[in-house]
C-alpha cells in the first residue's frame, strides 16, 4: 500500500516536467514531506477547463484531497480509508470503475515511506528486558532523482446539504493506484539485507513512466482493455530505498530532515 509519501516541489518546477498549461496561483501547496490521507496535494490531469470556450482537455495542476470519495456516496466519511485503489481490479470495483475509465491523474511525489518490522530482535533480552521491534521507515524514490509520477484517480462528490455557490459544495478527491512491488533487486540497495521493494513491502504505489503520461491522462480514452494496458508495472531497477528516521511515523513532523538517509535502520526498543 502507500500511506504516507513526500512532494517538496514547487508548483513552478512540476509545470515544466509535466507540460502543465493551466495552475492557479492560490492553489499552491507548501512542500510536505509528510504527506498523510486527507492531506491536500497536487494532482496533474487533463480536463476542460470551466465555463470556457474551447472544450478541450487542458493539462492542470490541481488541489485534491487525498482519499476518494464516490460520486454516489451520501457521506464523504469513508474516504480517509480509500486512498489506495489496486490496479488489479481498479477497473471492477464499484468505488473506482468511474474513475478509472475517465478521471485519471498523475500525483507527483518526491518518492514514498513504508515501514518494515525486524524480526531478528523478537526474542532478545536485555537486562532481563525483552526487546520490541521498532517499525523502522524506509523511504523509496527513483534512484536517478526524477519526479515519482504515481498513477492516481480522481472523483468529484456534492454535499447535498450545502448550497451550490457554498466553498465547501464539491469535493474534489483522488486515490495512488498501487500494484505488486518489484522483486529485482533495487538499483541501490540498503546496506541492511533488504534487496527489493517487495522485502520492505508486497505492494508499492504505480509508478508510470514518461512514456506513459499522456495516455494515462487522456481523458477520451476510455476502453477498458487498453486502459488496464498503462497499468503494466514500469521497468525493474529504477528505484532505491533507505532507511530514514522514526520521526516521519508522527504525521505531526514535516521538513526535508525526514528524507535524510541513515547508514543503518534505527536501534530497537524496550519494553
Amino acid at each position: 500500500m502507500c500511506g504516507r509519501y513526500a512532494a517538496s516541489r514547487r508548483p513552478e518546477d512540476l509545470a515544466g516536467v509535466f507540460e502543465i498549461d493551466r495552475w492557479e496561483p492560490e492553489e499552491a501547496l507548501e512542500p510536505d514531506y509528510n504527506v498523510a490521507p486527507t492531506k491536500e496535494v497536487f494532482a496533474v490531469l487533463d480536463r476542460a477547463v470551466k465555463d470556457a470556450d474551447d472544450p478541450r482537455p487542458v493539462r492542470q495542476l490541481r488541489k485534491l484531497k487525498w482519499g476518494l470519495v464516490p460520486s454516489w456516496a451520501k457521506t464523504p466519511e469513508g474516504g480517509a480509508r480509500m486512498i489506495n485503489a489496486r490496479a488489479e481490479t481498479v477497473h471492477e470495483k464499484p468505488s473506482y470503475r468511474r474513475a478509472f475509465a475517465a478521471r485519471r491523474c498523475i500525483l507527483p511525489a518526491d518518492g514514498y515511506y513504508e515501514w518494515v518490522t525486524g524480526t531478528q530482535e523478537r526474542d532478545l533480552e536485555v537486562e532481563g528486558k525483552r526487546k520490541r521491534p521498532r517499525k523502522q521507515p524506509y523511504f523509496v524514490t527513483p534512484a536517478d532523482g526524477s519526479v515519482f509520477a504515481m498513477a492516481g484517480l480522481y472523483e468529484f462528490w456534492r454535499d447535498r446539504t450545502l448550497p451550490d455557490d457554498h466553498p465547501r459544495a464539491w469535493w474534489a478527491t483522488c486515490t495512488v493506484v498501487t500494484t505488486e512491488a518489484e522483486t529485482t533487486p533495487l538499483a541501490v540497495a540498503p546496506a541492511d539485507g533488504l534487496r527489493a521493494l517487495a522485502d520492505i513491502h508486497p505492494r508499492m504505489p504505480l509508478m508510470l513512466t514518461p512514456d506513459r503520461w499522456d495516455a494515462w491522462l487522456d481523458p477520451a480514452r476510455t476502453d477498458t482493455e487498453e486502459l488496464r494496458g498503462l497499468l503494466a508495472p514500469p521497468p525493474s531497477g529504477l528505484m532505491r530505498a533507505f532507511p530514514v528516521s522514526t520521526a516521519v511515523s508522527n504525521v505531526r513532523n514535516n521538513g526535508p530532515e525526514l528524507l535524510r538517509e541513515l547508514e543503518a535502520p534505527e536501534e530497537s526498543t524496550l519494553f
